[in-house]
């Protein structure tokens, strides 16, 4: 394959499973180092093991700017630079406002939009050294809006607009930003929230094509590894939300709700009644509470 990325370093929040995970061993593929910052360490470190030497671990909560600086000063220290900062790091819960404990709700921004915010700011003068790039991921979910899903779409929305805001800000420095958008990705978080609720599942099978379509783990990497080497500013996962986002002002109409409503609001009281019988609110993979290592401990594999 060719090495698009030899002798970049890339760092990815989020990379313990999912679309960071893939993401990860897709560039290393190409020939990047990596520095893999995340929670779930048993996992960063398996997989900066299985990946080779030339490639950095760190635990970290996105959320607390100490550890990022010190997830960033320990790849700067064990690969001399970042090129390309991946901040893919996400949680999501699938409730109504009225249903979800509010820390939950706050939780999700928090990790979704703020720690994309913390994760530049740590990074952004080295990744300007090298007129580097950024790929922040976001969601479909920011194109329209679907119940239970209120603090996610707000999160991703805010991550799609402080990237366009950033892209302009950072013309000059000849840092590139691009915003992906992927739908339904076959990860754990999705797979988790349609074992637990059905109601959820039957909302997401009533969606109108392409936000009724799930995308394989596998094939969002490849599309977001492509858009990486190509410095993108937009990738859409499937590739048909690109057209969605060309006419998304029409999905916020009034007629758009009526028809929203129309498919999925008879199933909103069972979402709600299948969520309040849960006896957790995020996802049985996800770690969405979690604290940074302490001890700032950085390690390499």
């Amino acid at each position: 394959m060719t090495e698009d990325f030899a002798g970049k370093v890339a760092l990815v929040t989020g990379p313990a499973r999912g679309i960071g995970e893939a993401v990860a061993r897709g560039l290393a593929a190409r020939g990047a180092r990596l520095a893999l910052v995340g929670m779930e360490p048993e996992r960063l470190e398996a997989l900066a093991r299985e990946l080779g030497p030339a490639h950095a671990w760190f635990p970290c909560d996105v959320s607390d700017q100490a550890a990022l600086e010190r997830a960033v000063s320990g790849t700067l220290a064990a690969l001399g630079g970042i090129d390309v900062v991946i901040a893919n790091a996400g949680i999501g819960i699938f409730r109504t406002v009225a249903t979800a404990p509010v820390e939950a709700q706050v939780r999700v921004i928090e990790v979704n939009l703020l720690g994309v915010l913390r994760t530049v700011v740590a990074t952004l003068p080295h990744v300007a050294a090298r007129r580097g790039y950024y790929l922040l991921v976001s969601s479909a979910a920011a194109l329209a809006a679907a119940p239970g899903l209120a603090a996610y779409c707000a999160s991703k929305s805010g991550v799609e607009q402080f990237g366009n805001a950033l892209r302009l800000e950072l013309a000059d420095k000849g840092v590139a930003v691009g915003v992906a958008h992927p739908c339904w990705i076959d990860t754990d978080l999705v797979r988790d929230a349609r074992r637990d609720l059905d109601a959820f599942d039957r909302m997401v099978s009533r969606l109108p094509p392409p936000f009724s379509t799930t995308t394989s783990v596998s094939a969002c990497a490849a599309a977001l590894v492509d858009a990486i080497a190509r410095r993108r500013r937009k990738v859409f996962v499937p590739r048909s939300l690109g057209l969605i986002f060309a006419l998304r002002s029409a999905l916020s109409t009034g007629i758009a709700e009526r028809l929203m409503l129309g498919r999925l609001g008879p199933l909103v009281p069972e979402l709600e009644r299948q969520a309040s019988s849960l006896d957790r609110v995020f996802g049985a993979h996800s770690v969405a509470m979690g604290e940074s290592d302490a001890a700032g401990r950085d390690r390499r594999s």
